[in-house]
Order: C-alpha cells, then sequence, then structure tokens
C-alpha cells in the first residue's frame, strides 16, 4: 500500500486573501493581513488587532449565491468559500462519482451567532433558530450541502490542532480503503468567546505577533478556512489528474502536561515530528523547510524550537518560518492554511518569510528565515499544536 496520498485541490480564504492566487501573492510581496477590528463586534476594537476577513457575512452570502433568509454562520460561510475553491480546483464535476467524504473541523463552530442572541432567546423566541447551528457539526453539514455531498461528513475539534487531524483522518481513510476522495480542512471565524478568552489568557500582543523572536508578546487571532483534496492513487492514474503534492507523512501525540500550555522539553510536539517522519519513511536530513507553529507566544515558540532541536540536532535545524506574522493565528484553520501555504512553498520554491522577526531567542541558536527566499525544496513538515498537548505534525513532498 502507497504510504503517499495525493493532493489534487485546495482552496483557502484568509486575512491576505480570498482565494490561493490573492495568498500567493500577499506571501510573496510581504503584505499581511493584520489590522484593527472593523466588522466584528466587539469593546475591544481599536486596541487589539487581528487578522479580519474584510468581507461581510452578506457580501460572503453573495459570493456564495446564498438566499439572504438563510441561517449560515460566518464560520460556515468562510467554509463554503474555501472548500467549493478547492473542488473547483481539482476539477471535480461529479461530487458522488467516487466515494468522497468530508473531514471539517472548527473550535469557534456558530457561536460567532448564538454568542448575539445569547441574552435575548427567551424573550424573543425566533431567534432561537439559530441554536442548531452552534455545534460545530453544523458547520460541516453546511459544506457538504453547498458542495452537494452525499457522502460521509465528520467534523473534528481538536483546538489549534484540528485542520491537522482532518487532514490526517482523512489520509487514513483513503489508506483503509474506506473513501478514495476526501476534502479535508478547517473553518474559524472571529468571535469575542475565543477574542475574550485568550485576552484572559493574556497571551495576545497589544501590536503585530513575532514569531520567535526574543521579545515575542503573544500572538494575533486571524479568522480563516482552507481545505484539500486528498484523492487515491487509483482515482489519480484513472483521471490522469494532476497532483499538487503529496501528502507523505502525520504525526499526532498529546505530551499531557497542561490545558493550555505546551511541555517545557516540547515533548508532544518531538513525538508528533518523530511520527511524522517515520511514517513518510524520509529521514530527517530530507526536509528541506519547516512551517512552524509560531504562535508568537513566550511558551509555544521555546517548547516547539527545544522540540526541534531534540528532532533534527544543535545547529541541524532546517530552515523554518512562522506565516502567522501575516494571517494570524487562525486556530482550528491553521493547519488547513498552513498546509496550503506548505504546497505554495514547493510549487514556488520559495521560502515564505517569518515577518517582524529582530532578535534571536536567548534560550537556543535559532534564527527563522526572514526574507522571501528562493529554495527548491521538495519535503515540507508542517507543526500545529493545540490546547491540551494535542499536538500535530504533517509533511507534504513534491513526489
Amino acid at each position: 500500500m502507497s504510504q503517499k496520498i495525493a493532493i489534487t485541490g485546495m482552496g483557502i480564504i484568509s486575512s491576505i486573501g480570498n482565494n490561493v492566487e490573492e495568498n500567493l501573492i500577499s506571501l510573496q510581496s510581504g503584505k499581511h493581513g493584520i489590522s484593527d477590528i472593523e466588522l466584528f463586534e466587539t469593546r475591544h476594537a481599536g486596541n487589539i488587532k487581528t487578522g479580519e476577513i474584510k468581507l461581510s457575512n452578506e457580501e460572503l452570502v453573495q459570493k456564495l449565491q446564498l438566499s439572504e433568509d438563510n441561517h449560515v454562520t460566518r464560520t460556515s460561510l468562510l467554509g463554503m468559500m474555501a472548500a467549493r475553491e478547492a473542488v473547483e480546483s481539482a476539477g471535480i464535476s461529479d461530487i458522488n462519482e467516487y466515494r468522497t467524504g468530508l473531514i471539517s473541523s472548527t473550535s469557534v463552530g456558530g457561536m460567532d451567532i448564538t454568542e448575539k442572541y445569547f441574552y435575548s432567546y427567551e424573550d424573543f423566541p425566533e431567534k432561537q433558530k439559530y441554536i442548531d447551528a452552534h455545534d460545530a457539526g453544523s458547520c460541516s453539514l453546511a459544506i457538504a450541502e453547498l458542495l452537494g455531498l452525499k457522502g460521509m461528513v465528520s467534523t473534528i475539534s481538536t483546538a489549534c490542532s484540528s485542520a491537522a487531524n482532518a487532514i490526517m483522518m482523512g489520509a487514513k481513510l483513503i489508506k483503509n480503503g474506506v473513501l478514495d476522495r476526501v476534502i479535508v480542512g478547517g473553518t474559524d471565524s472571529l468571535s469575542k468567546f475565543t477574542l475574550n478568552g485568550f485576552n484572559t489568557l493574556m497571551i495576545l500582543t497589544d501590536s503585530y505577533n513575532t514569531p520567535f523572536d526574543n521579545d515575542r508578546k503573544g500572538l494575533n487571532l486571524g479568522e480563516a478556512a482552507a481545505f484539500l483534496v486528498l484523492e487515491s492513487e487509483e482515482i489519480v492514474q484513472k483521471e490522469n489528474k494532476k497532483v499538487l503534492a503529496y501528502l507523505s507523512g502525520y504525526g499526532n501525540a498529546n505530551d499531557a502536561h497542561h490545558q493550555t500550555a505546551s511541555s517545557e522539553n516540547g515533548q508532544g510536539a518531538y513525538l508528533a515530528m518523530e511520527q511524522a517522519l517515520k511514517i513518510s519513511g524520509l529521514s530527517k536530513e530530507e526536509i528541506d523547510y519547516i512551517n512552524v507553529h509560531g504562535t508568537a507566544t513566550p511558551n509555544n515558540d521555546l517548547s516547539e524550537g527545544i522540540a526541534m532541536i531534540r528532532i533534527f540536532g544543535e545547529n541541524k535545524v532546517p530552515e523554518f518560518s512562522s506565516t502567522k506574522a501575516f494571517t494570524g493565528h487562525t486556530l482550528a484553520a491553521a493547519a488547513g492554511i498552513e498546509a496550503v501555504y506548505s504546497i505554495l512553498a514547493m510549487q514556488n520554491s520559495l521560502i515564505f518569510p517569518n515577518l517582524n522577526f529582530k532578535t534571536k531567542m536567548a534560550e537556543f541558536d535559532l534564527t527563522p528565515v526572514t526574507e522571501l527566499k528562493e529554495k527548491s525544496i521538495n519535503h515540507v513538515l508542517s507543526n500545529s499544536f493545540g490546547f491540551g498537548g494535542n499536538c500535530s505534525t504533517l509533511i507534504f513532498s513534491k513526489s
């Protein structure tokens, strides 16, 4: 059985672009999407910067050609945009021609709507129609309905590693002969719950996030959605399909250390990277670039850096960068958008810069790539680590 899973389509919407092409242009030009909050109702507007997508829900509805009386949440709308692009880019005309599934992921779910009406449900019973949209699975069902998908639909919510685990689950379903094709990824919108929650944890910066910088203060939250189309080699050969990249390795581990903090020795990250390398069959020397989780929080970057040194060796860590300085931390969608960026890095022989970096961390000798750099890339390792110690690593390969 082949270890590789073909990736034949991808779609994305983030604060730096409404599709794959726009995201690539922003990454190449160094244009970030961190800004003051304009569309999202919060008392923190003007004080906290986020990676906000500058499209209103009404504009998203128009782009998706939905009826104006729909009850679709922003998280669902973003996911629908990205999933539709992914399916179109894969050249799929009949979504149900093969055994096809959708594994979507989210942390926010529909709470951007339900938190808005929380205090008025009792006084205004007509608002209760939005309650069903609260749970995470409603987003997946909305995406499946837009695509006309009649096959398996499932939802994963493992905090910031969610989309990575969705991608991993999709690959396993294909490898084990359950499905022939799976649309995988994640979507999350901004919400009061997450903004206030991260602010309470005191891990939001008051400016722009600075991954792997010694003076990093914390993260910027963002909103985004991204999906990949995974297909079996049988379909690829039968349809003579163009392959964008391959998912060659994946790993998931949990350091069981703390509800919101990574372990000091990076154990979960270490085990996830170790497993992904083992499944890929690659040696650590073959990794050309690491798209790090790099949230710019004091805890994460230190823990991840230690884990990378443990895996690759002192002074042997491959070139790396965090793209979260472009988009903010998009929670469950993070691994999805960074999967797209990893594939774009290989396709265009580019390492995208780690913006805002100035000073190397005192704890170790690691410096990210800070300028757009041309490099032939065959294998990218992408890290995504979630609250509760849920750590996931994906490896993407050119062939």
